[in-house]
């Protein structure tokens, strides 16, 4: 099987080691089919054991591989060696805090999520007898695509407004929290809302779109966040002038 060699320039970085990161290069003969995924597994098996990198199903599924590469948030899992030329550059995701080498600190990530309760509340509990929440196929196509992220964060390292305003809830966790509120089994648009629109919520959005440019899945985070701001626009103005007005 046909095989080239390939030049990858990595980010190295142990906090506790090094005073800052450095890039250190490998020569790793990969397969024609292989992605950039491939070819760190190569690196690590036979060349350094040593290199940190998160990674999973390989299927562009769990979202767990997400890196720089070439200075793009891409799933490495997803970028095939046949799609470059010269040196890959491979470095973690931006906008985050690393944590060594190619793994960074997603905990603001986790926490934003949480505060946009991005499962189902309930609108009419019911007791478990009185069988499942149904819904047509038309109120599922209404969010459909929005639940599809992988919770990747590539949105978050396109995103420029996240690297400017870190306190910015970001495309991921506003379009799951709209996810939610077009669900027509769900109650608890009211609560998502207090945390979505407002000025660190949906309004920090300058409506880039690189977060739809990058998401492997086609959620189209951008379009969720305007849908968003149209909503809240419609809720301002039923609130200030059809006040006891259904929302």
């Amino acid at each position: 099987m046909n095989e080239r060699m390939v030049q990858l320039e990595v980010l190295r970085y142990d906090p506790q080691v090094d005073d800052e990161p450095h890039f250190q290069h490998y020569e790793v003969p990969c397969k024609e089919e292989w992605v950039v995924l491939d070819a760190l597994n190569a690196i690590k098996e036979s060349i350094d054991p040593t290199l940190n990198y998160r990674w999973s199903c390989h299927m562009a599924v769990c979202g767990s591989c997400g890196m720089m590469i070439n200075g793009e948030p891409r799933l490495s899992c997803h970028a095939f060696l046949r799609g470059f030329a010269g040196v890959i550059r491979v470095e973690p995701l931006a906008h985050f805090p690393i944590e060594r080498d190619l793994v960074t600190v997603a905990d603001d990530f986790i926490d934003k999520l949480k505060r946009v309760k991005p499962y189902l509340i309930p609108g009419e509990p019911r007791p478990i007898g009185a069988g499942e929440y149904l819904q047509t196929p038309a109120q599922l196509m209404k969010y459909r695509h929005f639940s599809m992220c992988i919770n990747c964060m590539l949105c978050y390292a396109a995103c420029p407004q996240y690297a400017l305003q870190p306190l910015f809830l970001g495309p991921a966790a506003i379009t799951l929290a709209h996810r939610y509120n077009l669900d027509s089994r769900d109650g608890g648009r009211e609560q998502r809302q207090q945390v979505i629109a407002t000025d660190e919520g949906v309004w920090e959005c300058s409506f880039v779109g690189a977060c739809s440019e990058v998401c492997p899945k086609a959620v189209d985070p951008a379009a969720a966040l305007q849908q968003v701001k149209v909503a809240s626009t419609l809720d301002w103005f039923r609130e200030h002038l059809l006040p006891g007005s259904a929302t």
